[in-house]
């Protein structure tokens, strides 16, 4: 057995009581790092699925990046003259109607002045409305939907340091377009939200860049049968397969192409990076896709510095990603807070959109990262080709990438 397949052994039996210790955790810790000026304290929510889908493991390690920038900010000296930060954590079990009772527990009964999350698109899509509504910030670590920062009208209080579907499908397409092996082009998507809105970027995207699927299927995140759908692939002619679903699942597409053996070039979401995908399709299958991630396991000495502070704690080492992200959440939000003078939500909001001192992360250092018609932390220029080989994670790179400009890539 490799050391990643040690790591990632199934631990469903402890996956709830170890959610439901971490929103203990945080919804009791002072995090309490020096003498902080008495003061009312700054409650930030973060509402995500801890327990209940594969991408539990993201939330769990988004809550170890949370709670460690909020450690060093309260040694600092806390904000606004020695006030210190708290986070309140809720589980919304990834469920839409707990997602936005969550949501109004947050902001009306504990006060929250901002929120963080979460990892299922799907949600944030749910309650956007209602953070717009209040004019309460939301900063999105984990989820990656297009349209969760997309204004509905009025100020916009959606704001996202990950990866976003978009980005990473423009990268994946512009990579299929110059590709001389790509011919028939298919598109497989579950019914999540998450899935549902990938194929909205599939599809708009694939239009600029003028390809057209033959072939549109649709799989259930429960299923780890997909042969049906693949040999429909397979009947077409597809020789180039975009695949959008959460972890688990793409690991049992690929399973299901062993089945059939039938391999085509398998271009999916960075969802394949988590330990679900891994224990699904196994180690030698799992080296099939490749998609973009924002995080190298070949970690820099800085990203290293808080890989070692949490990696005990973190269910997922492939998904640290989700901590980094988080941390550097938490800086930008403090940034905020601390240069409006407040935590008034439309006076955090407008700092946000006009930070004036560069603020140095783990992922990289923001640089007025947002605008008020730009809410994006992170551009496809952050992300890297990825690709598993021997149970590990790494870059990749071959000679379509290597040719490939930046004219390359279709804006739109």
């Amino acid at each position: 057995m490799t050391v990643i397949q040690k790591a990632f052994l199934p631990r469903r039996r402890v996956v709830r009581a170890a959610a439901a210790a971490l929103v203990a955790a945080a919804a009791g810790a002072t995090f309490a790092g020096g003498a902080l000026a008495q003061g009312p304290d700054i409650k930030v929510g973060f509402n995500t699925d801890l327990s209940a889908s594969a991408s539990a493991e993201y939330s769990r390690n988004a809550v170890l990046g949370f709670q460690a920038a909020f450690d060093d900010i309260n040694a600092k000296g806390g904000l606004l003259g020695g006030r210190k930060l708290v986070l309140v954590v809720r589980d919304d079990l990834a469920q839409p109607p707990k997602a936005i009772q969550n949501m109004s527990d947050l902001i009306d009964n504990e006060k929250v002045v901002a929120v963080f999350g979460p990892t299922n698109s799907g949600n944030a899509l749910a309650w956007k409305h209602i953070a717009n509504q209040k004019k309460v910030p939301v900063i999105v670590s984990l989820g990656t939907s297009t349209d969760i920062v997309k204004p509905m009208g009025g100020d916009n209080y959606m704001f996202r340091v990950s990866a976003t579907d978009r980005e990473q499908i423009r990268s994946l397409m512009t990579y299929a377009k110059n590709n001389p092996k790509t011919g028939k082009v298919g598109f497989l998507v579950d019914t999540t939200g998450y899935g549902q809105a990938g194929l909205k970027d599939l599809t708009e995207v694939s239009e600029l860049y003028g390809i057209k699927p033959v072939l549109v299927e649709k799989l259930n995140p429960n299923d780890t049968d997909m042969t049906s759908q693949l040999n429909k692939f397979k009947a077409a002619g597809v020789d180039t397969l975009f695949v959008w679903a959460l972890g688990t699942p793409i690991g049992h597409v690929v399973r299901s192409m062993e089945t059939i053996n039938y391999f085509p070039l398998t271009l999916t979401s960075w969802a394949s990076d988590s330990k679900g995908f891994f224990e699904a399709a196994g180690p030698k299958l799992a080296e099939i896709p490749l998609f973009m991630r924002s995080v190298s396991q070949d970690r820099n000495a800085k990203t290293q510095e808080l890989f070692k502070r949490i990696e005990s704690r973190m269910p997922a080492p492939s998904g640290f990603w989700g901590a980094a992200h988080s941390y550097d959440s938490a800086l930008l939000l403090a940034a905020a807070i601390q240069q409006a003078g407040t935590t008034d939500g439309p006076a955090v909001r407008a700092a946000l959109e006009d930070l004036k001192q560069p603020v140095p992360g783990y992922m990289k250092t923001y640089e007025a990262p947002f605008s008020k018609t730009y809410h994006e932390g992170l551009s496809g220029a952050d992300f890297m080709w990825t690709r598993w080989k021997d149970g590990k994670l790494g870059p990749y790179t071959d000679d379509v990438i290597i040719k490939l400009t930046p004219d390359a890539y279709v804006k739109g």
